[in-house]
C-alpha cells in the first residue's frame, strides 16, 4: 500500500467512533424525517375522509322534486289495449 493510503487508514481508524457516530445521527434524521411526512399524509387522508363524510353544515335542505307528464304514454298504452 502506499503511504497516502496507509496515513487515510489510520486517520479513518483513529476517527471511527465519530464517523460510525455521524452515521447513526444521519440515518436516524432520516428516518424521523420520513416518518414525519408519513404521519402528515395520514392525517391529511383522514382529515380529508372526516371533512367529507361530516360536512358542516348540517341543515336540513329539501331535495328537489320532479313532475313528469305521462299523459302521452298513458294514450299510446291505451291506443295499444286497444287493438
Amino acid at each position: 500500500m502506499s503511504q497516502a493510503k496507509v496515513d487515510r487508514y489510520k486517520e479513518e481508524k483513529r476517527n471511527r467512533a465519530q464517523i460510525i457516530k455521524k452515521q447513526k445521527r444521519e440515518w436516524m434524521a432520516i428516518k424521523t424525517g420520513m416518518s414525519l411526512v408519513a404521519l402528515v399524509m395520514v392525517a391529511w387522508v383522514g382529515f380529508s375522509v372526516y371533512t367529507t363524510l361530516n360536512p358542516k353544515d348540517t341543515t336540513v335542505t329539501e331535495k328537489p322534486t320532479y313532475t313528469v307528464d305521462v299523459a302521452a304514454i298513458n294514450d299510446f298504452m291505451e291506443t295499444l289495449a286497444e287493438e
